[in-house]
């Protein structure tokens, strides 16, 4: 196909996208060309197009290279790509009036008209999330999530180098302030000019809604603060989870704990993850109930989960509110020394806060709150409630809302890690990394392995690995001395 062709038929879809009207085609078709670094088009038809913007995109940017407007470098590619696919988004304005329309007939109508415009202009990368390696593992708290994180692509030597030479700069403050919406990108900081935000007012309070770049689930979104500010879980945060969930009934909301080890990767911006996806947590059953005697309208228990979970329900937002806050007050105060679980150190640091998840079912409000504390000691430098050394070789970095929530989040090393340990497994030449070697030999001794089963044998062995990942996340263990532990903390309630 000629690159006249290609640009009439990328056009085609910018207009249907409805940004544009067809009087705008000759303004676009001359905005592409100047990016591209072509001086002219020749003739080419209006036609139906069957290819997606993102493949039409990868044709322009081939184009831009030969005509040496930019290099080989990922960086220069993506900018330029989110400027092409800038012109196939409509202005945040227009994006805001079309989700309000879709939204008074139904919230749904409008969170698919919103997901679809950010797949269809690469917001979304959905061919490098389809990178990811993603499995299921069952254990005896139900079935896990298990994804390898392979979507976001690794920087090539003469990118770092580049990187090196650039102006430091301040702006946008962080990756998720607003002002990264149309934000052109820099070899250094990801290019934003295809990002639209929608508005939310919550408790009278500016956020945003979007979707993340490089989703873990269906429909993976963010709420964040207008306002660069911490994450900081208060009262306000239960209300504003209720109150985004009453405003999208279709889907959860969590926030990240607010303390270092045991919180999110970006603890700098006030923001909540929420999305379209039943993850384990939310299928896990109640195994012990409780009274809340000041909240007699909430339903109150102790989730079946690695990871120490109160489970409330109510129709009523205010008592769960209420509920959620007295929870977590006594939370932020309590300690069981015998548990290795200190409130507060000596100097009076803080080390107990939440990690929140709301969600809808049927005509009922539910909030989880799971118990966190971020402790350290000479035995667990790296945290006594997070991944202890034994199982690090998996996973080591910190436990956040999707992990909590039964979805592992992997590096992109295990990929040809766990090869390795199939060909060790297999008695197969192999080059297995050494902090493999005694969990591969423990399979070795308790499984039959052959050619057939050995991916499945692995895979079943991560997930039991991942189990115990938020086994050692629990503040109050699944022993008898553990559970005895939370019952304790149950009645200071």
């Amino acid at each position: 196909m000629s690159i006249s062709q290609t640009v009439k038929d990328f056009i085609t879809l910018a207009i249907q996208s409805g940004g544009w009207m067809e009087m705008d085609r000759l303004y676009l078709e001359n905005r592409v060309i100047a990016m591209i670094g072509e001086n002219s088009l020749s003739k080419a038809e209006n036609r139906m197009v069957s290819e997606s913007a993102v493949d039409l995109v990868d044709q322009l940017l081939t184009q831009a290279e030969k005509n040496q407007v930019i290099t080989g470098l990922q960086a220069e590619k993506d900018i330029l790509e989110a400027q092409l696919m800038d012109l196939m988004t409509p202005p945040p304005s227009v994006v805001n009036a079309y989700f309000a329309q879709y939204y008074s007939k139904d919230p749904v109508q409008a969170t698919d008209y919103f997901f679809k415009l950010s797949k269809n202009n690469d917001y979304i990368k959905t061919r490098e999330i389809a990178r990811n390696i993603i499995f299921p593992a069952e254990t005896e708290y139900g079935e896990l999530e298990i994804t390898i994180n392979l979507s976001k692509p690794e920087k090539d030597p003469k990118q770092i180098a580049a990187e090196r030479q650039m102006k430091k700069v301040d702006y946008p403050e962080c990756m998720l302030c607003m002002e990264n919406e149309g934000y052109k990108g820099r070899m250094n900081y990801p290019a934003r000019t295809n990002h639209r935000i929608i508005r939310m007012n919550l408790e009278g309070e500016s956020w945003g809604f979007q979707y993340s770049p490089y989703a873990y689930y269906n429909e993976h979104c963010i709420i964040l603060s207008e306002e660069h500010r911490p994450m900081k879980i208060t009262k306000a945060t239960f209300r504003r989870l209720l109150k985004i969930i009453e405003v999208l009934p279709h889907y959860f909301v969590g926030s990240n704990a607010d303390l270092p080890i045991v919180g999110g990767s970006i603890l700098s911006h006030d923001h909540y993850q929420g999305g379209r996806h039943t993850f384990p947590m939310a299928l896990a059953e109640i195994e012990r109930n409780f009274e809340l005697k000041d909240y007699p309208n909430v339903k109150a228990g102790i989730v079946k989960w690695p990871m120490s979970v109160i489970r409330l329900q109510g129709k009523n937002q205010e008592d769960l509110i209420e509920a959620s806050q007295l929870i977590f007050e006594k939370w932020q105060n309590y300690s069981d020394e015998a548990l290795q679980i200190v409130a507060k150190t000596a100097d009076g640091t803080p080390h107990h806060t939440i990690t929140p998840i709301a969600r809808r079912k049927d005509d009922l409000f539910e909030m989880d709150l799971v118990l966190r504390d971020n402790n350290v000691s000479e035995e667990f430098p790296d945290g006594i409630f997070h991944p202890h050394p034994d199982v690090q070789h998996i996973k080591k970095e910190n436990i956040g809302l999707i992990e909590v929530m039964g979805l592992a989040v992997l590096p992109p090393r295990l990929e040809p890690e766990l090869k390795e340990v199939e060909k060790y497994l297999l008695a197969e030449k192999n080059d297995i990394a050494d902090y493999h070697l005694e969990w591969a030999e423990q399979l070795k001794a308790n499984v039959h392995i052959t050619q057939e089963n050995v991916t499945h044998v692995v895979q079943k062995a991560v997930g039991a690995v991942f189990a115990r990942v938020l086994e050692d996340a629990g503040v109050f263990k699944r022993d008898v001395e553990g559970q005895e532990g939370f019952t304790r903390f149950i009645k200071t309630l």
